[in-house]
């Protein structure tokens, strides 16, 4: 933008120059050849009287003030009698016939002539004067003095560099002084754009100072600033409603199971079924109130991630819920590298893990396996947790990552939505495949920081195979 406007100003520039330019070189041009003819016609004039009483006496004619005017400014001189005969002239000493000009006619005739023609003999155009000479009446002869009108062009020219030189000098101001008046203006709507990215990364802790901008732009940063700290506050207490809210639900809920409890040998036989329907919905309340508590800690600022060992973090999730795959028959497998390093927020692959493991062995049929899988590839890391469930169509796979999406399965919505908001919050992204199982393959994907892991960490690494593990 800084170009742009600079650009504009010189152009603007540029054609105000020309405006004022361009014809003042041609008024410049003008001018000196009035100037040119006026000053030859003077001097012929001035010719014409030293002239006057040898041609009107018929006396010997003398070439020293001819020669010498010539001489002196470059130019040519004829002198001719009444026939247009020449007398003197100080480009050929022999007489000739000039009545075939028309200019030296003109003078004999009484008139006094100037202007410019072309010259076939010098091939270019010449300035020239001509004026009678004169005596009582009586017209005695005539002097032309003629001028290579190179004279006026180099003027010109000189004059045109000069206007040049003058613009160059006049156009790098402009182009100086208008960068400064674009940086003015375009350095506060960067500072603009910075703070509606930091804003549009999750960063509402953000105030842009301007400086001495405009007061338009002055005014849209108050705007701003309003906005973002508006927006802050609207989260901030968005976030501690849901945080309040799941802790104020958590005790009359864990009071309603232990009555529940207490009253399950009273219940007749034909109210069991309410009975234990009561009793899981009591569950997923819970759940989802638990669940709603880790996405509100999800979400309650960015944490700096940190280098992490994600292959035996992943072979102690699976250790860990081996028990619960166990019971539902279903086999947890481990395909990993020995040692895997990536960059995520403290905690938050854990939470991934559960939250995927769980799904998956709610939808893992029995005699089935759950895969989880490491993948490097190159500059990333490819977390996979394969399960050979039903599986879900395309558009349920990209909306089950939206809360309280819940499709055709029990659940509370907000696993997926946790999964994703953590693996974002560590500088990577979640995804949902088809599995080639029939199943889904959930998969997460981190920066790698192999290049980049310190030597003092190698002591930290497990000593394992990279045979699938089954736990």
């Amino acid at each position: 933008m800084n170009r742009r406007l600079t650009l504009s100003y010189l152009a603007v520039t540029v054609f105000v120059l020309l405006v004022l330019e361009i014809p003042l070189v041609l008024f410049f041009a003008d001018r000196e050849e009035s100037r040119l003819l006026s000053a030859i016609e003077r001097d012929a004039l001035v010719l014409a009287t030293i002239y006057e009483d040898a041609l009107q006496n018929n006396t010997p004619y003398s070439l020293d003030p001819a020669i010498d005017y010539a001489t002196r400014t470059g130019s040519r001189v004829v002198v001719v009698n009444s026939v247009g005969q020449s007398v003197v002239d100080t480009a050929n000493e022999a007489y000739q016939d000039f009545t075939n000009r028309s200019e030296i006619m003109n003078a004999l005739a009484g008139t006094i002539e100037s202007g410019t023609r072309f010259s076939a003999t010098l091939d270019g155009d010449l300035a020239f004067a001509a004026v009678p000479v004169a005596s009582g009446g009586e017209i005695y002869g005539a002097i032309r003095i003629t001028f290579p009108t190179t004279q006026i062009g180099d003027r010109v020219r000189q004059f045109s560099l000069s206007l040049a030189g003058v613009a160059v000098v006049v156009l790098a101001a402009i182009t100086a002084i208008g960068w400064v008046v674009a940086r003015s203006v375009t350095r506060p709507i960067e500072r603009l754009r910075q703070g509606a990215l930091m804003v549009g990364e999750g960063n509402l802790d953000v105030e842009v100072d301007v400086g001495d901008a405009p007061p338009e732009l002055s005014e849209l940063a108050k705007t701003f600033n309003h906005m973002a700290s508006r927006l802050q506050e609207l989260l901030k207490r968005h976030r501690e409603f849901v945080a309040d809210a799941s802790h104020q639900l958590r005790t009359p809920l864990t009071a309603l199971r232990l009555r529940l409890e207490n009253i399950e040998d009273s219940i007749q036989p034909e109210a069991e079924s309410n009975f234990q329907w009561a009793l899981r919905e009591t569950d997923r309340l819970g759940e989802v109130i638990n669940q709603l508590l880790e996405l509100a800690r999800a979400e309650e600022g960015e944490k700096e991630p940190t280098v992490i060992e994600a292959t035996q973090l992943i072979r102690d999730r699976a250790d860990t819920w081996s028990t619960v795959a166990n019971q539902s028959g279903v086999e947890l497998v481990v395909d990993a590298p020995p040692e895997t390093w990536i960059s995520a927020v403290e905690g938050t692959v854990e939470q991934i893990l559960d939250n995927l493991l769980s799904n998956a062995l709610k939808v893992a049929p029995p005699h089935s396996t759950v895969t989880l899988r490491v993948i490097p590839a190159g500059q990333t890391v490819e977390v996979h947790v394969i399960d050979e469930g039903p599986g879900l169509t395309e558009a349920d796979r990209v909306n089950a990552m939206q809360r309280l999406w819940r499709g055709a399965a029990e659940g509370t919505g907000l696993g997926l939505a946790i999964v994703n908001r953590l693996a974002e919050a560590s500088g990577g992204t979640a995804r949902l495949d088809s599995a080639a199982s029939g199943g889904v393959d959930a998969v997460i994907t981190l920066i790698s920081t192999q290049s980049t892991n310190p030597p003092s960490r190698r002591a930290q690494r497990p000593s394992t195979n990279r045979q699938p593990d089954r736990t």
